[in-house]
């Protein structure tokens, strides 16, 4: 029987700890005193998605929110007070927002089951599947699901970048948003093509940035 994960992560806890402490002397002491991220990742709650592994990184370094789905609703205010508070007050350089391979949120978007609550939270991924019919109904299910993958995260980027916090920062010190896929069965993330025209960029900064 294998060892219960809970009984066991406790355990290998203190081993981490020690060997963490030797490679790097300082971290300990250091984020004892205070943190400064340079990534703030918005990503899904996933077990198989810990950012931090997969970016190979050490604690202190990705400020984090993770939900079903990787779904930014725009009114939500834990998402938002996350956002704000990464890029206002701990100026990070880089925001991301990382879908996956294999997610039961999007599958669960793209079936017709009734699921309670994750009903209302889904609704952003449903609706971009809505307006996506066309073109996910001519793929096999397995590409679009992919498809449905990266939409999901093109449009959290586009509830990010509609935010004034995060329009303030790109255009007063350079922050930098993107969007990943991380592939479950490689482990490797794929980098999208998030750039926008200046039309765009303009456009998002008559209508969303407000002053103080």
């Amino acid at each position: 029987m294998s060892e219960d994960k809970y009984v066991a992560g406790l355990r290998k806890n203190k081993d981490w700890a020690a060997q963490t402490a030797r490679e790097h002397p300082d971290l300990f002491p250091t984020l004892a005193n205070g943190q400064q991220p340079q990534i703030l990742w918005l990503g899904c709650s996933d077990s198989r998605c810990a950012e931090t592994s997969m970016l190979g990184l050490l604690p202190g370094d990705v400020f984090v929110h993770r939900n079903i789905a990787n779904i930014l609703h725009p009114g939500d205010l834990s998402s938002g007070a996350v956002i704000e508070y990464a890029v206002k007050h701990l100026r990070v350089k880089h925001v991301v927002v990382c879908g996956h391979t294999s997610c039961g949120g999007v599958a669960a978007a793209m079936g017709s089951k009734q699921l309670g609550i994750l009903d209302p939270w889904l609704l952003p991924l449903r609706q971009v599947r809505e307006r996506n019919l066309a073109t996910l109904q001519k793929l096999p299910a397995d590409e679009a699901a992919e498809k449905l993958v990266e939409l999901n995260v093109r449009e959290s980027l586009n509830v990010v970048t509609q935010k004034s916090v995060v329009l303030e920062a790109i255009q007063e010190r350079g922050l930098q948003v993107h969007g990943l896929i991380y592939e479950v069965g490689s482990g490797v993330l794929r980098e999208l093509d998030t750039s926008d025209s200046d039309e765009t960029i303009k456009a998002r900064l008559v209508a969303f940035k407000t002053e103080a």
